[in-house]
């Protein structure tokens, strides 16, 4: 991961109006609302970055990230990405704040990610409080 994608896009390098025009949100079968693609994302392309201000405590779309397990940094969620959803089988994941594709993702498919799994949670069910 870290990597550009397969149309070039460098991580932290998407804006919010560039996010949008890759992905977007829409009803979800798995719950509300939902993250959806609307480019195709091979395994490894770079998606977005979890935007927003940092958060002190749990919150509805804070994501809790750790590098060492000890230390943790929230955001309170402000961009598309915090519509994502969880899944135990998921097609992307978070380095950081980074999201990246773990498979190919087609236009239309929801994107997920698995809230328990990875440096993202915070020891309290999941990365998103």
């Amino acid at each position: 991961m870290g990597k550009a994608d397969s149309a070039g896009a460098a991580p932290r390098a998407i804006a919010a109006d560039r996010l949008r025009q890759r992905v977007r949100r829409a009803p979800s079968a798995i719950h509300g609302q939902g993250c959806f693609a609307r480019v195709h994302f091979a395994a490894g392309d770079y998606i977005g970055t979890y935007a927003g201000p940092p958060a002190r405590r749990n919150g509805t779309y804070v994501l809790w990230v750790s590098a060492d397990g000890e230390h943790w940094q929230g955001r309170s969620g402000r961009n598309l990405l915090r519509w994502l959803n969880h899944s135990a089988t998921p097609n992307a994941a978070f380095d950081g704040f980074d999201l990246y594709a773990l498979a190919a993702i087609v236009p239309g498919e929801e994107i997920t990610f698995d809230y328990t799994n990875g440096d993202y949670t915070n020891g309290e069910g999941g990365g998103f409080a």
